[in-house]
């Protein structure tokens, strides 16, 4: 994390964040991150319509993320958030017999300039403390096993890898197909202090 800052998504960043998403053409076809606040059968939305909703959201305080810095410039994110806040893909609970978590992290996105020098790790790592910072409890994850993301493009690894999550106390639930998993780990509380620098995933934040 050398270099890497952390701050969390919120009004006071979201300019920074509507910088970069509009730099990579609105992110996936235009997601601007929301896909994951939507639950099944929803309507079809513009990326115009998700950029609405999405800035909407961060400032309602229903959008979260931890957000990384290179000095003064947003090089990627982690997004996270409880499941009431990020509804999609829930039916997998029921499908596997497993209880929901407080808390989902379901999606990375690194500045294609940035890749490759850990940024995802940092971004894992500060999305953690900022968990801490509300109260913490069981975080799942998504992510892609390492064996096919050594065959997949960086830009396509939007929900981490197996082996970055398990490096960080993550334990498997699940297997989502061939090639996801279902992850988990419980993240303790801390309640006092500033959640913009961020450490280890277990130390305190300064």
């Amino acid at each position: 994390m050398s270099g890497f800052s952390i701050r969390a998504l919120d009004a006071s960043t979201l300019p920074d964040f509507i910088r970069i998403v509009e730099k990579h053409k609105g992110i996936w076809g235009g997601c601007w991150c929301v896909a994951f606040h939507h639950a099944p059968g929803g309507p079809t939305r513009t990326p115009g319509q998700n950029r609405t909703e999405k800035e909407r959201l961060v400032r309602e305080d229903r959008a979260h993320a931890a957000l990384v810095y290179d000095a003064a410039t947003l090089v990627g994110w982690c997004q996270f958030g409880p499941p009431g806040e990020l509804p999609a893909r829930m039916r997998l609970y029921t499908q596997f017999g497993l209880d929901p978590p407080e808390w989902r992290i379901t999606c990375f996105f690194v500045d294609r300039e940035h890749r490759g020098v850990g940024v995802a790790k940092a971004a894992l790592d500060g999305a953690l403390r900022l968990i801490a910072a509300r109260g913490g409890g069981r975080v799942d994850a998504y992510p892609t096993e390492a064996t096919l993301a050594k065959r997949t493009s960086s830009s396509f690894l939007w929900a981490g890898t197996v082996t970055m999550f398990a490096d960080t106390g993550f334990r498997p639930l699940a297997a989502l197909g061939k090639s996801k998993r279902v992850m988990r780990r419980e993240v303790r509380a801390y309640k006092s202090g500033s959640p913009r620098h961020v450490r280890g995933p277990d130390e305190k934040l300064s």
